[in-house]
């Protein structure tokens, strides 16, 4: 087992006084078996009063509501978390899906749809294309190491960036200009698996990566496809490797961009800034 600490914190300076609108904030791990949070706290300027719920995908979600305007608004979530996913190849496959290609069975199905809906005529085009650099139709293949070789072609071939702006790009966008952020190539990698028929989804969160905090930071995407027997498994194509100990699941969805750690609005002032600081460490 492994603890970790997390300091995540975001200012927001107005230029005036403003009245903040409601916020959501997904900055809770999500606990299983694997993960469980030994301690939370959750610390934001001005007061506001916290309403918690999960949503449709389970994800723990708070919504802040105030009271009084203010020029500043400061959230400071700090957790420590027991982590047990040490052995992350120790699953086991459903003797059916061992091999790929195989079919969900039907009633999974209907759960999985959602995750498995493909996207528009020309990027599956284009993605089917660039599959065929690391796997042709007929291969033989574990269901694993099709996942892990799609994993790793997108670390080898696609060069990471830091990206400031908001958004995700599309697969297309990731492959033309062969370049992207940690989310662009989590994005990329559910459309593929998606193209091969299998379930995946977004998962926002965290990384302990100390070696390589100057390239990637602590906040983190990968994605997670469905294998039946073994549930949802991360594999993370920013380093190449499936998802492991380091890895803190905070959110998951079918849509990258449906899971902001911060979300909300304000009125009164023309021009705001923000400033986010993440330190993950061991404890």
């Amino acid at each position: 087992m492994q603890r970790y600490k997390i300091i995540h914190r975001t200012y927001y300076n107005y230029s005036g006084d403003v009245t903040l609108g409601p916020h959501h904030l997904l900055l809770r791990p999500r606990e299983d078996h694997e993960l469980r949070i030994e301690s939370l706290a959750l610390k934001i300027t001005p007061t506001a009063t916290l309403l918690w719920h999960r949503d449709v995908e389970g994800n723990s979600v708070a919504i802040a509501k105030f009271d009084l305007p203010t020029n500043q608004l400061v959230i400071e979530s700090e957790v420590i978390i027991q982590q047990f996913n040490e052995a992350p190849l120790n699953f086991m496959v459903t003797d059916y899906a061992i091999e790929y290609p195989f079919a969900y069975q039907p009633d999974d199905q209907i759960l999985l749809a959602p995750y498995m809906a493909l996207p528009e005529q020309e990027t599956r085009n284009e993605v089917h294309q660039w599959i065929a650099n690391f796997w042709q139709p007929g291969e033989a293949i574990q269901t694993y190491t099709l996942l892990q070789r799609l994993a790793t072609h997108i670390y080898q071939t696609l060069s990471y960036r830091v990206r400031e702006e908001p958004g995700v790009q599309t697969a297309r966008q990731t492959l033309s200009g062969r370049t992207g952020s940690c989310r662009d190539f989590a994005s990329l990698f559910m459309d593929a698996a998606r193209c091969l028929g299998l379930a995946s989804r977004f998962v926002s969160g965290y990384l302990h990566a100390p070696l390589l905090s100057d390239q990637i930071g602590a906040t983190h995407a990968w994605a997670e496809v469905y294998l039946p027997g073994a549930g949802w498994k991360g594999f993370d194509p920013t380093i190449g490797k499936i998802a492991g100990t380091d890895h803190i699941a905070v959110a998951v969805a079918r849509l990258p961009e449906s899971v902001p750690p911060i979300a909300g609005s304000f009125v009164g002032a023309r021009d705001s800034s923000m400033d986010v600081g993440v330190w993950v460490s061991q404890c």
